[in-house]
């Protein structure tokens, strides 16, 4: 197949994230050094390639449902979203040995939360309510916890709130309920826990996604974080289109001449292999 040559242009920052990483390479070098059966709790990262290849490797993943099928052969990942201090206490419970590989930038946003929870502050987390990292630190405060996209749910509050934010979501969210909060509350503590790789992938893919005809943005879209970058790539090139591997680029983004350039970017759970087939595709170095 002949391709017209397009430039492509990668966003600076793009793929694996530092927990994200941290708790796949957990597993593997347990999975390779360990006689034990290695689960995660559910999927360690929300990529369909990578979970499919980590249970090539026997890598399997558990609920709270099959705990009980556990024992002390048994050895439990805790992936890097995290879990509530309930779900912890259950799992430990099994005897089953326990690999914590929750994020340390999730990990902080907990010791926040339980912090100004015993201070007697009512604790906002801005964020996806149904998204693992969210559920989990909303554990430690007993599940008291407003959860909020962009303040338009916030209602009778009291006059001691701390903010907290999911590490993967937009400032531009953030900013808003801060400021919904900071007009109707006297003692407003605020912590922006986006974690650095957020900001860095969230900043690159913008202003690459100004520079290009056409922006492909790799990921699952189970991801939060990719999701995201899809979002403020949209706002800046018409022609963003969400991917899951190099199978998924439309042919049109090769045919049609008045493209010439292809930016790329990758959410934080994007492993390097599946943005290199990406790249190799564009450079038509493979058709798959």
């Amino acid at each position: 197949m002949i391709r017209m040559i397009k430039e492509v242009i990668m966003a600076e920052n793009a793929g694996f994230c530092f927990g994200v990483k941290r708790a796949v390479d957990t597993s593997i070098d347990l999975n390779n050094n360990n006689s034990t059966n290695i689960y995660t709790f559910g999927p360690l990262v929300h990529n369909k390639n990578v979970t499919s290849n980590l249970k090539e490797k026997g890598i399997n993943e558990i609920n709270i449902s099959e705990l009980n099928k556990l024992s002390s052969c048994d050895t439990v990942i805790i992936r890097s979203h995290g879990v509530t201090p309930k779900v912890m206490e259950l799992i430990r419970s099994t005897g089953a040995k326990v690999i914590d590989a929750t994020c340390p930038y999730v990990s902080a946003i907990h010791k926040k939360i339980k912090k100004y929870y015993d201070l007697g502050y009512q604790i906002i987390i801005i964020g996806d309510e149904n998204h693992p990292e969210v559920i989990g630190s909303n554990g430690w405060c007993d599940d008291s916890a407003i959860i909020t996209k962009d303040g338009s749910n916030l209602h009778d509050l009291t006059q001691k709130v701390c903010i907290v934010v999911q590490t993967t979501e937009k400032k531009e969210n953030f900013d808003k309920v801060v400021d919904i909060v900071s007009g109707k509350c006297c003692d407003v503590v605020t912590f922006n826990t986006i974690c650095s790789a957020t900001k860095e992938r969230q900043t690159s893919a913008e202003e690459t996604s100004k520079k290009v005809d056409v922006m492909l943005v790799v990921g699952s879209k189970d991801s939060s974080n990719t999701t995201k970058l899809y979002e403020i790539c949209r706002k800046n090139c018409s022609n963003t289109i969400f991917v899951e591997n190099s199978c998924d680029i439309p042919e049109w983004v090769f045919d049609n001449k008045n493209i010439t350039k292809i930016g790329v970017t990758a959410g934080a759970s994007t492993p390097d292999w599946i943005i290199e087939q990406v790249l190799d595709k564009i450079d038509g170095t493979t058709d798959k």
